[in-house]
């Protein structure tokens, strides 16, 4: 399952970890290990004291190191794909647009497992909104028509 949060290019180890915090550890815990690339931000003394006293190890990815990174470029990379489709002719909406993306990347089937990671993670497909939507009640003479000969 992949997160997805919007934050600024000025944010510190310390604004990270809150972000880590809200949108992470409160719908998973504390995690026994994470892998994030050499950014300032994660080799401060802070960020490895935070995690130290947590005893959650700090896996730091090599550049270039597919077996380090490889995943994290794929997510990013359909990250990318999917907001440029999303935001289409206004770029500056992204951010708000985060969550749909989020929803869609974690509702595709994976290759690898057969299923999605909202499947894997909740026990079940996620509903749609069509699966929720209240459709009215179809008043058109043709449509019933169609419907009564695939009956």
């Amino acid at each position: 399952m992949a997160h997805f949060i919007a934050c600024r290019k000025t944010f510190d180890a310390l604004n990270i970890a809150h972000l880590f915090f809200n949108e992470i550890v409160r719908l998973h815990g504390i995690t026994c290990s994470l892998t994030s690339y050499r950014d300032v931000k994660f080799i401060s003394h802070f960020w490895r004291e935070l995690w130290k006293i947590l005893k959650t190890a700090v896996n730091l990815s090599s550049a270039y190191h597919p077996q380090s990174d490889g995943q994290t470029e794929v997510v990013n990379r359909t990250l990318g794909n999917m907001l440029r489709c999303l935001v289409q002719e206004q770029p500056k909406l992204w951010d708000e647009l985060l969550s749909q993306a989020k929803f869609a990347y974690n509702s595709m089937t994976n290759r690898s497992t057969g299923t999605s990671p909202f499947h894997i993670v909740y026990t079940k497909p996620p509903n749609h909104t069509i699966d929720v939507a209240i459709l009215p009640k179809c008043h058109s003479r043709q449509a019933a028509e169609l419907v009564d000969q695939f009956s």
